[in-house]
């Protein structure tokens, strides 16, 4: 007879995560950045940067720029003085997750150069501002200094809400009212947060056999707060 406690093997399967422009979810936190990829290629300069935190939306605003636009994406860890022409071919680039760190700054020096002789046009994600110390390489840093950026703001309740909604649905789960407001008053405040929440919820309700609810979320952040 099987143990009524003892807990289900569980199998981590991908779930669908659409990144399209009538997935995204507006707010005031985002406002500022969405109406830059909504303008394009209305920009007052060729250059731009969406500047926030992991997690806070800065890959799906690329996402929508670069099917808007035809760019390449590429990570700012992969990009070599090799890749750079072809980086522009389609003369669009999303540079993903910039920072001093991962960056080969020659191969970006060239790239920002050589953009601006073919017109091209380049959106760069990063986790915190381009004009912050960090490169090495001074001509580069000033380059930095005069892109164009905005900032995400952290999100408010509605926003959270709707993304905790959203990453259940992705996961072709539904929740109710007072699970996903008991979850706000737990979790951290950003998208990154909300979308860990819906994860383990998601492993917990597999691995116990029982749907998604307060009382379920309840154990499973008592058992994560005694944790720490």
């Amino acid at each position: 007879m099987p143990d009524p406690g003892a807990r289900q093997l569980t199998l981590d399967l991908p779930h669908a995560e659409s990144f399209h422009r009538d997935d995204f979810l507006p707010d005031p936190s985002n406002e500022a950045a969405l109406a830059l990829v909504d303008a394009w290629p209305d920009w007052p300069d060729r250059f731009a940067a969406i500047v926030g935190p992991a997690g806070s939306g800065k890959s799906h605003l690329a996402a929508i720029w670069a099917e808007r636009s035809g760019a390449r994406v590429v990570d700012a860890a992969s990009l070599t003085l090799e890749e750079v022409p072809r980086a522009l071919v389609t003369g669009a680039l999303v540079l993903e997750d910039l920072s001093p760190d991962r960056v080969d700054e020659t191969a970006l020096f060239h790239l920002l150069n050589l953009a601006r002789q073919e017109g091209a046009y380049i959106l760069i994600t990063a986790a915190k501002r381009l004009d912050l110390e960090g490169y090495t390489l001074a001509d580069l840093a000033s380059r930095l200094r005069a892109v164009p950026a905005i900032s995400l703001s952290p999100p408010g309740d509605a926003l959270l809400a709707a993304v905790l909604v959203k990453h259940f649905a992705d996961r072709q789960l539904m929740v109710d009212e007072d699970t996903v407001a008991y979850l706000l008053s737990r979790i951290e405040r950003s998208l990154a947060a909300a979308r860990e929440a819906a994860g383990q919820l998601d492993q917990a309700s597999l691995s116990r056999g029982r749907r998604i609810t307060r009382a379920l979320a309840a154990e499973l952040f008592r058992t994560e707060e005694s944790k720490s």
